[in-house]
């Protein structure tokens, strides 16, 4: 038995097929909850695997070599998300001067208030380069941490979590705001939650999803620019 489970742990096409029908079963549960936001099917599936992982003691590395391929996927999903810009390109093109100015305003606060935070915490100089890119969806970065002197794999797990903070506590932190323009709550979710914050925006409608993969994309662009520029002078300033 042993060695057939070791076997099975083996094949990639195990943990595919495993992560695929978690996420199923994660996605009927959502839909039964009327999409309560934690019940999410990315927490699902996430808490899931890793209570999986833990039980069976079975390696990330391992599982990595199956699921990797919906890692690859994660690029032409990216890319996707030009279809309903396009779409809405008219309405984007009408509003780009607050758009460029809130992508800015967002992603500014998103480098200054981690680095003031992880100061008041007395986290460690390494630590916090890491979290400054929480925001930004992971290729980026990833990027972008290892570029200013962050640990990347660290940073790829503040994104995760980020992400579904914001997807979970976004839209009713909105209602509770009485903010009702889709534009505006889709690119602040994009922004704030990247991947995870867009998908929360398509549920409220496809132009808050376009407006979401636009604050997303832009803002990572934005970040790579501004993180060497903000982070090192702020870390300076508050002696870190």
């Amino acid at each position: 038995m042993n060695e057939l489970l070791s076997s099975l742990y083996a094949n990639p096409a195990f943990w595919l097929l495993l992560t695929l029908a978690i996420f199923i079963l994660g996605q009927k549960i959502f839909f039964a909850a009327r999409f309560n936001p934690l019940l999410s099917p990315i927490i699902i599936t996430v808490a899931s695997l890793i209570a999986l992982l833990k039980t069976l003691n079975v390696p990330y590395e391992t599982y990595f070599s199956g699921a990797g391929f919906i890692h690859f996927l994660l690029g032409p999903a990216t890319v996707a998300l030009a279809v309903p810009l396009y779409e809405q390109r008219r309405n984007l093109a009408k509003l780009w001067l607050p758009l460029l100015c809130g992508l800015f305003a967002g992603c500014v606060a998103a480098i200054f208030s981690v680095i003031a935070i992880g100061w008041m915490l007395g986290l460690s100089s390494e630590t916090i380069l890491s979290m400054v890119p929480k925001s930004v969806t992971t290729p980026i970065a990833m990027g972008i941490s290892e570029n200013i002197g962050g640990m990347p794999d660290l940073t790829a797990a503040l994104v995760v979590i980020t992400g579904i903070l914001g997807s979970i506590i976004g839209r009713p932190f909105f209602n509770i705001l009485k903010i009702r323009s889709e534009p505006v709550v889709g690119v602040s979710l994009g922004i704030a939650a990247h991947g995870m914050g867009t998908g929360a925006a398509f549920q409220i409608s496809n132009r808050a999803g376009a407006f979401g993969g636009l604050g997303m994309g832009l803002s990572g662009i934005i970040s790579a620019f501004l993180a060497p520029l903000l982070a090192g002078p702020l870390m300076r300033l508050l002696g870190l």
